[in-house]
């Protein structure tokens, strides 16, 4: 296969695998879904992979097909920006379990020739990692430059960097975590029961139906979104503002501007994302729990590893606070890892790394920089 059919926007590919999941079961064959920015370089060790999170996608830096609307971070890819793509390939793959091309549950089980629906297998964030070095091995990268990724994305950075250490020179971890928190469980789990309890759902049934469980995905998304952000930015973004209207309703409409706010979040979501994905993907991040496998020591995790890491968190972030992060550079100090860390203040939240965050992309720009040379 030519460097034009493995490489450019808007690529898919069936591969045999096999990926051997965590749950001991075995999925073959598997669809990737992905996109690359810049070229690869005769060594072919010039390549990045970024690994995107929850509800984004692998179109990190063009234009979504479904809304039109540009990738969703276009302020650090492409030329001349932190993460150059004069410099580097960059790759964004469809997470495993997801719903834009990757295998996951919409896609058809080729032994019953359906949608997989709940027959899809759980998944974990490790299965997530195993299945991109399958597709990397197609695209023949051995070594990635770096990888990077925020929140979700993060776990994953953090997962390469730990199941593939030879295969990793750099990770950039950002407001990510090592764990998921009982807090981080719960609110997934009034999510996951919200699009359950919702009729047109099914049973995860629903895709020869007429409809799909939107206002169920709908609530969940409000639910999710409210952890993205922080009181603070809420507060000067809506306070308590009323929406469109000179006086209170004494109604259950949208009064309030945020209410309207998280409505248009929700009702927006359910036309770019499928509702069993949102299930796999939440029930994988609540799964990760990265020192489990190493005794419950962290620093096992990255024992002898030879991969330079950069983790970022936002001091506004309650999701996963920096004092998750500062476990994560803890452990690595045991485990005598070259790590950089920063906290940058902002007050936007969890999502803050998706906006742009002019000292963010500094950080970024300057440990790449440092990797090409040292």
């Amino acid at each position: 296969m030519s460097e034009d059919e493995r490489f450019g926007l808007n690529k898919g590919v069936r591969l045999m695998g096999p990926v051997k999941l965590d749950n001991g079961a075995e999925l073959v064959p598997v669809d990737f879904a992905y996109e690359t920015y810049g070229e690869i370089n005769e060594a072919r060790d010039n390549a990045i992979l970024i690994c995107h999170a929850l509800t984004m996608d692998q179109y990190v830096a063009s234009k979504h097909p479904a809304t039109g609307k540009d990738g969703w971070w276009t302020s650090m890819v492409g030329e001349d920006k932190p993460i150059d793509t004069s410099r580097f390939c960059v790759i964004c793959i469809n997470v495993l379990g997801s719903c834009l091309g990757s295998s996951g549950p919409a896609s058809v089980d080729p032994a019953s020739g359906n949608q997989y629906g709940m027959d899809f297998p759980v998944i974990t964030i490790a299965d997530m990692v195993r299945a991109q070095a399958i597709l990397l091995d197609h695209l023949e990268i051995e070594t990635l430059a770096a990888v990077i990724g925020g929140s979700m994305g993060g776990m994953q950075a953090l997962s390469w960097a730990s199941i593939f250490p030879d295969r990793v020179r750099s990770a950039i971890v950002i407001a990510a975590t090592a764990r998921h928190s009982a807090q981080n469980i719960a609110f997934h789990e009034v999510g996951r029961q919200a699009i359950m309890a919702d009729p047109n759902w099914q049973g995860g049934n629903y895709y020869e139906g007429d409809a799909a469980p939107a206002k169920g995905l709908s609530v969940a998304r409000m639910a999710a979104h409210i952890t993205y952000m922080s009181e603070e930015g809420l507060t000067e973004k809506f306070g308590r503002n009323l929406q469109d209207r000179d006086a209170k309703s004494f109604g259950f409409g949208a009064d309030f501007q945020v209410e309207s706010y998280l409505r248009h979040q929700g009702s927006t979501f359910v036309d770019r994302f499928d509702a069993n994905s949102y299930l796999y993907i939440t029930r994988a991040m609540d799964y990760f729990d990265l020192a489990e496998a190493h005794d419950g020591v962290l620093a096992k995790a990255f024992t002898g590893t030879k991969t330079r890491f950069c983790l970022i968190s936002f001091d506004s972030d309650w999701l996963y606070p920096t004092a998750e992060s500062r476990q994560i550079v803890h452990a690595l100090n045991a485990a005598g890892a070259a790590v950089s860390f920063v906290e940058l203040s902002s007050p936007f939240g969890h999502d803050s790394f998706l906006l742009d965050a002019p000292d963010m992309n500094r950080i970024i720009d300057g440990f790449l920089k440092a990797g090409e040379t040292s």
